[in-house]
């Protein structure tokens, strides 16, 4: 049976260290707030259902501007006067519809990947915690007033990141029953006794903290460009009808297929999980699941719509190309392209749908059948 999980993002601090001017959460990275890409980040992973975050109270303003363009949010609440008071606020507000599983997030980390979602879940089927963690592999010095005095073995410690892991009904149990303050929410698992595993974490995920990091973090979100490749076949059966990108052509015989058997929309929809590496149709909508069988293909292309939006990208274009003897594409195109772009949510002159034919040779010259093949562009700013 699959956990539930939800993502908190503590996002009620000041950020004074990154400098005067706006919260460094609401700060744009590349004209996107960095708490937004945070936001994004996570939710890009399937198994998140849930967001919730833990605002200021005076940052309410810039909070709702942050996220205008983020749907699936729970409202926001407010933090507490230390770290650990924001994390119980977010952890109460959870808990009407509690999770197995919670992942408690820093909003300036807006570079998390995946892999460590993954890597975090997979070890909480044997510890209570977990958290993404680096080897610290320089030299460490104990100082006062700018001079080295006391060196320290760097052998087994970590530079801890987030999103640390836990257990819902176990975290917060632990900051119910804390008596002070922790560092982190590793520490207050580990002073009430909870196992905590360390996985592998990310030069990548790094916490923006300086002016410095944000000018680093400046030139690490230029623009993000991805492309994706489609290919599909369907063979002809009896019938009158075949559906191709969502438009009915009436036609001497049908399209065999475990759903609508629309191969112009089914290589559109490869061509964008393609982009994403995120698999194909046959993975997010397996046709030896009876739900399927009959389905209409805009299911199918909303879903790879809904994951090209939850990773934070944007489609810049689609091409299509339909394969086949007959019946002729040529007069349908203009409301193809038009039920394509309805779907997608972009503008129709993004859409391109075309047809060849492959001068009698092969399947498709035998008129057994229509194949298809599309190119997807994504752009992430």
């Amino acid at each position: 049976m699959n956990k539930s999980v939800s993502a908190l993002i503590v996002a009620a601090g000041r950020g004074t260290r990154a400098g005067t001017g706006l919260p460094k959460q609401y700060r744009p990275l590349n004209g996107v707030p960095m708490l937004a890409r945070t936001l994004r980040a996570l939710m890009a992973h399937s198994a998140v259902e849930n967001v919730q975050v833990v605002i200021h109270p005076d940052d309410m303003p810039l909070y709702s501007a942050a996220v205008a363009d983020i749907s699936g949010l729970l409202p926001p609440v407010f933090g507490g006067d230390t770290r650990s008071g924001s994390v119980l606020n977010g952890l109460e507000a959870l808990k009407a519809d509690a999770p197995d599983i919670v992942l408690i997030h820093d909003a300036a980390r807006p570079f998390l990947s995946l892999e460590i979602i993954d890597n975090l879940l997979a070890a909480l089927k044997t510890h209570a915690g977990a958290f993404p963690a680096l080897p610290v592999v320089d030299a460490l010095w104990q100082g006062h007033d700018g001079s080295a005095e006391i060196p320290h073995s760097r052998e087994g410690l970590f530079r801890a990141q987030t999103p640390q892991a836990f257990y819902f009904k176990d975290i917060l149990a632990a900051h119910h029953s804390a008596t002070e303050p922790a560092d982190d929410d590793v520490a207050l698992a580990r002073s009430q006794g909870l196992s905590v595993a360390i996985v592998q974490g990310s030069e990548s995920n790094y916490k923006l903290t300086t002016a410095a990091d944000f000018a680093r973090a400046t030139k690490e979100t230029q623009m993000d460009i991805r492309t994706g490749n489609g290919f599909d076949v369907h063979a002809f059966t009896e019938g009158d009808r075949v559906t191709l990108c969502g438009i009915e052509l009436p036609h001497s015989h049908s399209l065999l297929g475990h759903s609508d058997a629309d191969v112009a929309m089914h290589t559109i929809t490869d061509a964008l999980f393609g982009a994403l590496a995120e698999g194909d149709i046959g993975q997010w909508f397996p046709p030896s699941e009876a739900e399927w069988k009959g389905a209409a293909s805009d299911i199918f292309l909303l879903k790879a719509v809904e994951r090209v939006a939850a990773r934070g990208f944007v489609i810049s274009n689609i091409d299509c190309t339909i394969i086949c003897e007959s019946p002729k594409i040529g007069p349908h195109t203009v409301p193809m392209r038009a039920e394509i772009a309805r779907i997608t949510g972009i503008d129709v002159d993004r859409v391109s749908v075309k047809a060849t034919t492959s001068e009698k040779l092969g399947f498709t010259g035998r008129k057994e059948g229509i194949a298809a093949m599309a190119t997807a562009t994504l752009v992430k700013l």
